[in-house]
């Protein structure tokens, strides 16, 4: 579609998109409008930076009835609190101009709060799984009027361990509904969840899983260890025309923070990081900082950082190699995002090589491969996951087969510890002195007999 004139929106939602500056809809969003409009249940494959949101949310807001019921008709489940406040911010500029009441709930934040909100009435409830069961348990959250369930991000879910708290809400929701489900990625656990609650649904692909985006370019480091990689990032960082807003992804909290306190004292003025252990609010501010060009650069894991929001980002850096190789994907979708040029940098050691192999034939591609730079120092300092662990010799007092005969001691024993046990020393001694009588009846007796 060249326009959203093509799709004939309601006016009001239309002048809600046209403020936004969209032109015209994305592939996902041309393609799931009408499946979605006409009730369908729906699964959607996409990746990050497609314009997933709004491919949901605009057959939604199109169909919007205005109502008096107290008790959301639309959910939209996401995987992390700052999807929730993404989405309800998104749908709250989509129907600025409508009458629609958007809430938000998630962990981490006064649940009486939340409780108190929903009383006063909501039309479409975004949450957490787990925030959204808890209130479903303490009744503050009815789901009975629930017409159209959205699920994304449901890879994320399932990798957090929602597997559980989604069945829970599913049995908690009308059998009459129409499931709208979008993920990056189709793995099995996703397929399974699929099978078992929707009823043939609609299928829409757009950028299978492994085809890189084209206006990405890619490029890639061998580094030996940790610390080299943050020499090789501090150099590449000194280029702020080239580098201009960079996301820069590592493997978990841990590598998060001491990165962050590596490169504090050169780029800590530039740099915000957001993972689960931060504050709500350090998180909630490191990324308007980022989005709003005060932080150059964030340091995020991939849990923090997907599906989120986050225009104009000029690079991503890899900093490690991603485990699964899908993940790779929707790392480098938060560059080049709405047909924009972006770049992607990845940084390898020699034990991740495997790893960025196993993106390469899944993209069927070669990922450049740039020289390492003369001028950034080879840091011989390792990680305590990088040192090589002492391999200790085998205890051969245990569990050997080359036991020494006896197991001697250390000292010669006591005469009172050389006694051998003859089953019971009392009943020995007992026995020798009072010997059993020949015949039955009294020990006197036999003992005359004797005589």
């Amino acid at each position: 579609m060249e326009s959203f004139d093509e799709i004939n929106l309601t006016k009001h939602l239309r002048i809600g998109i046209d403020e936004l500056g969209f032109e015209r809809p994305t592939p996902i969003q041309e393609q799931a409008f009408p499946i979605i409009m006409s009730g369908k249940n729906v699964v959607g494959i996409a990746q990050t930076g497609t314009g997933k949101t709004l491919a949901y949310l605009m057959p939604i807001l199109q169909n919007w009835k205005f109502a008096k019921q107290l008790n959301p008709t639309v959910l939209v489940l996401v995987p992390t609190r700052e999807l929730v406040l993404q989405v309800v911010e998104q749908t709250q500029l989509y129907a600025q101009y409508m009458s629609v009441r958007v809430v938000g709930v998630y962990g981490g934040t006064n649940i009486n709060t939340q409780a108190a909100t929903l009383a006063d009435g909501v039309d479409i409830l975004v949450a957490t799984p787990g925030r959204l069961y808890d209130l479903a348990v303490a009744r503050a959250a009815n789901l009975k009027a629930v017409k159209k369930l959205v699920i994304d991000e449901v890879d994320v879910m399932l990798d957090l361990g929602f597997r559980f708290q989604l069945s829970n809400i599913f049995e908690l929701l009308p059998e009459k509904r129409q499931n709208i489900m979008f993920s990056a990625t189709m793995t099995e656990e996703v397929s399974e969840l699929i099978d078992e609650n929707f009823i043939t649904p609609e299928r829409i692909s757009v950028a299978v899983s492994g085809t890189p985006l084209e206006n990405i370019a890619q490029s890639a480091y061998a580094v030996p260890n940790f610390y080299t990689k943050v020499n090789l990032l501090a150099h590449l960082l000194r280029d702020k025309k080239e580098f201009e807003k960079v996301l820069v992804f590592v493997p978990s909290k841990k590598a998060a923070d001491r990165l962050f306190d590596a490169l504090e004292e050169t780029h800590g003025r530039e740099m915000g990081v957001v993972h689960s252990n931060k504050s709500q609010n350090y998180r909630i501010r490191s990324l308007e900082q980022f989005n709003g060009g005060r932080h150059r650069v964030l340091i995020a894991t991939d849990v923090m950082a997907r599906g989120l929001d986050l225009p104009l980002v000029s690079h991503v850096i890899n900093f490690d190699v991603p485990t699964f190789p899908e993940n790779y994907m929707h790392r480098i979708g938060r560059t080049g995002r709405a047909e924009q040029e972006g770049r992607s940098i990845l940084f390898f050691t020699e034990a991740e090589l495997e790893a960025k192999e196993a993106i390469e034939r899944l993209m069927d591609m070669e990922i450049d491969l740039f020289d390492f730079p003369d001028e950034v120092a080879v840091s011989e300092q390792l990680t305590p996951d990088e040192r090589t662990k002492p391999k200790y010799a085998k205890n051969q007092n245990r569990n050997s087969k080359n036991k020494l005969e006896g197991g001697g001691a250390f000292h010669e024993k006591k005469d009172k510890n050389k006694k051998v046990n003859k089953g019971g020393s009392y009943r020995e001694a007992v026995k020798q002195k009072y010997k059993k009588p020949r015949t039955r009846g009294s020990k006197s007796v036999n003992n005359r007999k004797k005589k």
